[in-house]
């Protein structure tokens, strides 16, 4: 740190051109970064979702995905000739468009009932034959632009989902930006009372996620990455950012009240509240590194994301907040515009040493007593469900979810539901034995409870009503059994289609009386679709959850026991970041998953499920910054029982000198959250939430509370190790 301070404080104007540069070079990747994003999850590499996808594209030539188009009018639509005569000309279009494989009319053969009963809606089936986003946004075009004064035209379907959820998580993170920055900066404003200090926070969280999305932007390139990753980094980058500049900041003033020089005042800044700084970015990044545990290239690139902005906040911490204070030296507190003694002085809290007194004078109460109310806000997770939530993780009003809506109440939402069943024949021929053997798989599986029809040679007559099966190739019966019989004839397949579109936590049961079906016959299968591949999604996610957390408590223990030289502060740690946690998932199993004030905070209730990614993102983001609050307080109690305080003192004057900074900084990190619950996007607005509470509870409760009880009860226990241990860790000093 000696060598770094030297260099930022002698070269201030070097370290502020390196960071414009950065600036200039990453704008127009940044820009361009969230339209890159993908919201489908996609499969686990392997698995058996994915071999039944490179199947069907192989063996059978279907590689594609679907687009349903409503089609809905104010009067008569099927019998009217001039809607025909309209409608034949737009299906000509959507055939002409590239990579369009097929166009099913709404008065094709069909299982599914294609006409609502008073003849004002329609569906049409749109298959492109890759999963191209340029193709189905132009088919999109034509759809809005066929519309009328009585006639609209609506489009929805899996890759239609995925667009709505990057194009609103865009518009989402940047209109939660615009509603967070000015209500931030009127906090700052109060705590700093001068305009060049306030803008010090804002400008380091705009470096970070400026220089982050530009090299996202490049990961975009060679992987996919996670529309979620938008909200992560913004929120991480803002909250943190403004967090660590508070500190650093609040640092210099004293120093330069003290010290007079601007050059000398910046140096200590970097050794005294910058050595905190980086060890509090290390304890994030080591936490967001849990997203890059699982072998999910989607979650992964949240972790790339969430860690690369932490460590873009702290270099800008430690090197461009520094050259600026060297380079505005007094004049970091003008223009002076309010003055509240209350935050504005670098003397401990009256009423926070307050506080801290009346809590350690009952320490069981207000350990009990805080623990039990986390306890019981944590009690929902245990009823957690997670899984792909689809257009049900969007907000009505979100086209894509309306339209699946309307064509669940034709009886059709199971057209997004499909499931595909591969059949190997082992080399054996498809003689009359094998299409016997075939027939009666197909019978067997046509007479599970739920599913409305099964795609195949045998389709029956009776199942045929109306118009459109969601396929193309199905407007024609005839290609039936090409449809059916891969290329080699090696393999055969079906389609089932459910009544009803499967929402996430129903996937399994359903999956599962499909396969006692096919267990039933002798032939090897394979059983995929989207509806498999979300949930094998989620399995392999949650079952990465685990090591990675327990990864995470392995490291942050052992950096807590270097810094604070102590077992036992470590352990409290932890359990305590756990119960803050704990306390986020279930409020948010609660009013997402179970519809408890919903309404109140514009959340779906018909949602059901949690994002499969939500409880590894709330954790990495929660555990990191909870520990950022916990590096300051503890730092400080370490500060003044080293200068020889009694524990219950050294306890009350760190609360009372840190409750300030505290509380001012997750108030900012509580509005930049609680910005992101007025989106459209679920998951987001579930980020948004659970963020926001936890952040709350964990500045008042926990750090006020709960922890300062635990220390008095703790007393000398507090810095207990073992002597061989303190002869081999390395000693680090914190300070702020």
């Amino acid at each position: 740190m000696q060598a770094l301070a030297r260099f930022v404080t002698r070269h201030p104007l070097i370290v502020l051109l390196v960071w414009a540069l950065l600036v200039v070079i990453s704008a127009p990747f940044a820009a361009r970064a969230p339209a890159a994003m993908n919201a489908a999850p996609g499969s686990p590499p392997n698995s058996e979702s994915a071999r039944v996808a490179h199947l069907l594209e192989k063996e059978f030539g279907e590689g594609g995905t679907s687009a349903v188009l409503l089609v809905s009018r104010s009067a008569y639509l099927a019998d009217d000739q001039r809607f025909l005569n309209d409608y034949d000309a737009f299906v000509e279009k959507l055939r002409a468009v590239e990579k369009v494989q097929g166009v099913t009319r709404f008065d094709s053969p069909s299982p599914f009932r294609t006409t609502s009963v008073d003849k004002k809606q329609t569906l049409t089936i749109v298959t492109v034959n890759a999963e191209d986003d340029a193709t189905m946004e132009r088919v999109r075009s034509l759809a809005h632009a066929q519309r009328g004064e009585s006639t609209q035209y609506r489009v929805t379907g899996g890759q239609v989902i995925a667009r709505d959820f990057t194009k609103f998580a865009e518009e989402d993170t940047r209109r939660s930006e615009l509603a967070a920055l000015p209500l931030t900066a009127v906090v700052l404003l109060v705590v700093f009372g001068a305009l060049v200090a306030t803008s010090l926070p804002l400008l380091v969280g705009v470096l970070s996620i400026s220089v982050t999305l530009g090299a996202v932007y490049f990961l975009t390139r060679v992987s996919d990455v996670s529309t979620f990753a938008l909200p992560v980094i913004t929120m991480l980058g803002l909250g943190a950012g403004i967090d660590y500049a508070l500190l650093m900041v609040n640092r210099f003033r004293e120093e330069l009240a003290g010290r007079g020089n601007a050059r000398e005042a910046a140096r200590r800044t970097i050794l005294t509240a910058g050595r905190s700084v980086l060890f509090s970015g290390m304890t994030v990044a080591i936490a967001m590194g849990a997203l890059i545990a699982p072998p999910l290239d989607f979650v992964r690139s949240m972790g790339v994301g969430g860690v690369t902005v932490v460590i873009m906040t702290v270099l800008a911490s430690v090197t461009a907040l520094p050259a600026l204070f060297v380079l505005l030296g007094e004049r970091v507190n003008s223009p002076r515009v309010l003055k509240l003694t209350w935050s504005q002085n670098a003397n401990a809290s009256a009423a926070w040493t307050s506080f801290a007194r009346r809590v350690i004078r009952r320490p069981w109460l207000a350990v009990t007593g805080s623990a039990l109310v986390l306890i019981a806000l944590a009690l929902p997770a245990f009823r957690m469900q997670l899984g792909y939530a689809g257009a049900w993780g969007l907000s009505p009003g979100v086209e894509s979810r309306d339209t699946l809506r309307a064509v669940e109440g034709l009886g059709a939402g199971g057209l997004l539901s499909s499931f595909e069943v591969v059949l190997d024949l082992k080399g054996r021929p498809y003689d009359a034995e094998a299409r016997t053997a075939f027939r009666d798989t197909v019978r067997r599986l046509e007479g599970v409870e739920g599913v409305k029809a099964v795609i195949s040679p045998f389709l029956r007559p009776d199942l045929l009503s109306g118009s459109t099966t969601g396929n193309a190739s199905l407007s024609d019966l005839v290609s039936l059994t090409n449809r059916s019989i891969s290329r080699d004839r090696a393999y055969l397949r079906v389609t089932v289609l459910p009544d009803r579109d499967l929402r996430a936590d129903k996937v399994d049961a359903f999956a599962a009386k499909l396969r006692a079906a096919l267990n039933e016959g002798d032939q090897p299968y394979l059983l995929g679709g989207a509806p498999i591949g979300g949930r094998e999604f989620t399995r392999a996610l949650t079952d990465a959850t685990l090591p990675a957390i327990l990864t995470v408590l392995g490291l942050t223990f052992v950096l807590l026991a270097v810094a604070f030289r102590s077992l036992l502060i470590p352990v409290k740690s932890i359990l305590m970041n756990l119960l803050t946690v704990g306390a986020a998932y279930g409020v948010v199993t609660l009013i997402v998953q179970e519809g408890f004030l919903a309404g109140p905070l514009g959340i779906p209730s018909d949602v059901g499920v949690l994002d499969s990614s939500l409880p590894l993102i709330l954790f990495a983001v929660l555990f990191g910054l909870s520990m950022d609050y916990e590096i300051f307080l503890l730092s400080r109690v370490q500060e003044e029982h080293l200068r020889g305080l009694p524990n219950d003192e050294a306890v009350v004057q760190a609360v009372g000198r840190t409750g300030r900074i505290i509380t001012s900084a997750a108030l900012i990190m509580f509005i930049v959250f609680a910005a992101f619950v007025s989106g459209r996007v679920v998951a987001n607005k579930s980020i948004g939430l659970a963020l926001a509470l936890a952040v709350a509870l964990d500045a008042t409760l926990v750090r006020m509370v709960l922890v300062p009880g635990f220390l008095k009860l703790a007393g000398k226990w507090n810095w207990w190790l073992p002597r061989w241990l303190a002869r081999r860790l390395p000693k680090v000093s914190l300070e702020h």
